[in-house]
């Protein structure tokens, strides 16, 4: 087993944060811009995230073609060293692969200083799900695992609810990440984890970017090996986080308010579910099936300033015809969207710095 995580960490993992996935920042010729990686981690940092997750689907899963996987996760090591010095900041590595690349991706993510890592179900066609579930237990001797089901429109498959069951019994297994986007594969992967009798301990986070409101309010009420229970996911680790980051603190806290009794703060999480979601879809491309989904990320952040351009690792990615102008409508509709810019501008040349 791995050595367990900081108490103060793995509370703040169990009674849920904000945790953006990482986007990879690149120059127009596509080499990595180190000075603009380094201000997105002082973003994520400032705007209240409890932790970011590198080397996922929103960093771009080609970084490992390129030689960048340890160099970006070492960036975000190092700008959150000070974070994570002063409260409780959860690192998360994404690893990918078969059973000896996502074990050498963990052991890099341990020795930078990393808390867990999210294991990757892309790119293997092939694994049986026994495959995929020994895979995370060799993972899980080296850092514990947060599991994750990632919709198929970006390189996920089916995994039933048996699957959910047997990868909580692991010890590792601290979390999981939802991210069919799809209804009934969530409540299967809630009812497997609630399946087993480490359930308790395994945290629900949403990455169903879509529906990220109405994951976060509702009560899913399961069956235990010990009784009926309520589960509910206590966080998002999240693409759409990526950007206007401490507008999804904000609703993260008034999630958890409303969950203790809050009607006033249910109401204002309410109030944002559908636009949420449909700001989601702008960013994500869905109009273009996903094809710009990580370019519409980049969109943001470069509107901000954040980034110099929407590039990407694949030179065929970018922005869909008319995304553009989607990113521009919901921009203008949600001002909870527009509030973020001027938190932005406030501190961008001292993250620039």
């Amino acid at each position: 087993m791995p050595a367990p995580m900081a108490p103060a960490t793995a509370a703040l993992l169990h009674r849920g944060t904000v945790i953006p996935a990482h986007p990879l920042a690149l120059t127009a010729d596509r080499t990595l811009d180190e000075r603009r990686q380094r201000a997105l981690t002082r973003y994520y940092l400032e705007a209240g995230a409890g932790g970011v997750a590198v080397g996922v689907h929103t960093t771009q899963f080609a970084i490992r073609d390129h030689g960048l996987f340890r160099p970006v996760l070492e960036l975000a090591a190092e700008e959150s060293a000070s974070a994570v010095a002063s409260r409780p900041f959860c690192r998360i590595a994404g690893v990918a692969g078969p059973v000896r690349q996502a074990v050498e991706e963990a052991a890099t993510a341990r020795a930078l200083g990393y808390d867990a890592v999210l294991v990757s179900p892309a790119g293997l066609p092939h694994a049986t799900l026994d495959d995929l579930l020994d895979r995370s237990a060799a993972v899980g001797e080296i850092l514990p695992v947060i599991g994750f089901y990632l919709q198929e429109a970006v390189g996920g498959r089916e995994l039933p609810r048996a699957y959910w069951r047997a990868l909580a019994d692991q010890e590792s297994t601290v979390a999981v990440k939802a991210a069919p986007f799809d209804r009934y594969r969530t409540l299967e992967l809630v009812q497997g984890i609630a399946d087993s009798g480490r359930g308790a301990e395994v945290a629900l986070y949403t990455g169903n970017d879509d529906t990220i409101v109405a994951d976060l309010l509702t009560p899913y009420h399961v069956t235990t090996p010990t009784g009926p229970a309520v589960r509910r996911f206590v966080g998002g680790l999240l693409g759409h986080w990526a950007v206007w980051t401490r507008s999804a603190v904000r609703l993260l806290a008034d999630v958890h308010a409303a969950d203790a009794g809050d009607e006033a703060a249910r109401q204002r999480a309410l109030a944002r579910l559908a636009g949420d979601t449909d700001a989601n879809a702008a960013v994500y491309d869905v109009r273009g099936s996903f094809a710009g989904v990580i370019a519409g990320v980049h969109e943001v952040l470069r509107r901000q300033g954040l980034l110099n351009g929407v590039w990407c690792l694949d030179p065929a990615e970018g922005l869909s015809p008319g995304q553009a102008r989607e990113i521009d409508r919901v921009h203008t509709t949600y001002p909870w969207l527009a509030e973020e810019d001027a938190f932005v501008a406030g501190a961008l040349p001292r993250w620039l710095a």
